[in-house]
């Protein structure tokens, strides 16, 4: 592959309903779209998701580091084997631009596969995308009445694994838990704390005041507080999931992976790219850590298409997948048509929303999509 240009764009997209969280209240997408274009006239584009209680990443960041590495790319880069001797090179770089360096990735890996006339699995020597993949219901920190509604919605879809997201505040949490079950007594429910507390005590007290016990609890702590994030994994009564204190490789060094209330969420572009996201999850899987394939809030198409490849490498050890609301969550999306969950939450491959024809990702982009903010 030969690179004609790389650009970069902020693309802002309205929600349909807003999502709240104890990090963030949002209402439109925070994503920075990269293209590449090759001198065979292909096009791939990249999405990455920056979030500054994740990874410490602005917008305006991302769009910089793209501009300050595009020339060095376009001369270096011609095949997945000086992509990764890139990456090799620039660890320290990507470790603190994961999201910026995910869509470079994403749109390299994308237009090189078009170039070769592969698919992304092709192009990364991973199984070929098949079967079912079974999506979570995501329940963000709305009001009563929002949240009872959108309950509602999920069980009529079929779902049965519910995300909620917590205050922290047991008597509002607990509330939760009830609508949630009272709706789908099957359900099995996570609940993510976005980092609320400070220490492991005050995450033991608030389990012990539940009303039914969770299937996992998420990022209960300050992010990466490791020592006191050890002391909570040998006394919790509940699964802890990692997800902004688990970014890269190197966060193996502090967390003891071997006990068995360990979960981990690998979301694509916190981890900068399919690549690392891959090194991630075949290191947990071989520890026989259980794997969340996660998602940003507000993800097009791209990035679902993304954590697909992920999901369908590691099956065997993904307990759950996050993301797809396509245009049920946008008020449009990048692709005409938006790959996304159907009945009983759940994405079937083949769909109508991958070409097998199309090579790359798959996925039909509109073609004004780097002149709009779609």
């Amino acid at each position: 592959m030969n690179i004609r240009d790389i650009e970069a764009q902020v693309l802002e997209i309205p929600f349909r309903l807003q999502f709240k969280h104890h990090s963030a209240d949002r209402s439109r997408t925070q994503t920075i779209l990269v293209r590449t274009r090759t001198l065979n006239g292909h096009t791939g584009f990249g999405e990455g998701c920056p979030r500054e209680y994740v990874t410490n990443e602005t917008l305006s960041g991302c769009t910089a580091f793209v501009q300050d590495h595009a020339h060095d790319l376009c001369s270096n880069i011609h095949s997945t084997e000086d992509l990764r001797s890139w990456m090799d090179q620039h660890q320290h770089h990507i470790d603190t631009n994961p999201a910026a360096w995910c869509a470079i990735e994403l749109s390299l890996l994308d237009a090189m596969s078009k170039d070769l006339g592969y698919s992304i699995e092709e192009t990364l020597g991973t199984p070929p995308l098949s079967g079912a993949f079974q999506y979570t219901a995501v329940l963000g920190d709305n009001s009563r009445a929002a949240f009872t509604e959108l309950v509602k919605r999920y069980v009529a879809l079929g779902f049965k694994d519910f995300k909620v997201k917590i205050t922290g505040e047991t008597n509002n949490d607990n509330d939760k838990l009830s609508l949630v079950l009272n709706a789908a007594p099957e359900a099995r429910i996570r609940l993510d704390a976005n980092n609320i507390w400070e220490t492991a005590g005050e995450v033991l007290a608030y389990l012990s005041e539940l009303s039914s016990t969770p299937f996992a609890l998420e990022e209960p702590l300050q992010p990466r507080t490791f020592n006191e994030l050890n002391g909570l994994l040998g006394k919790t009564p509940v699964p802890i999931i990692l997800d902004e204190s688990f970014l890269n490789k190197g966060h193996f060094d502090h967390i003891d992976i071997s006990n068995d209330n360990v979960l981990v969420n690998v979301r694509v572009s916190k981890m900068g790219g399919l690549i690392r996201s891959r090194a991630v999850a075949r290191l947990l899987a071989d520890a026989h850590v259980p794997i969340i394939v996660g998602a940003q809030v507000g993800e097009t198409s791209l990035l679902t298409r993304a954590a697909l490849c992920l999901a369908n490498e590691f099956k065997d050890s993904v307990i759950a997948q996050e993301g797809a609301f396509g245009t049920l969550l946008l008020e449009t999306d990048i692709t005409h048509e938006s790959l996304m969950f159907g009945s009983k939450g759940r994405l079937v491959y083949p769909g109508a929303a991958i070409d097998i024809a199309a090579h790359g990702f798959e996925i039909r982009y509109k073609s004004d999509l780097f002149s709009t903010n779609v």
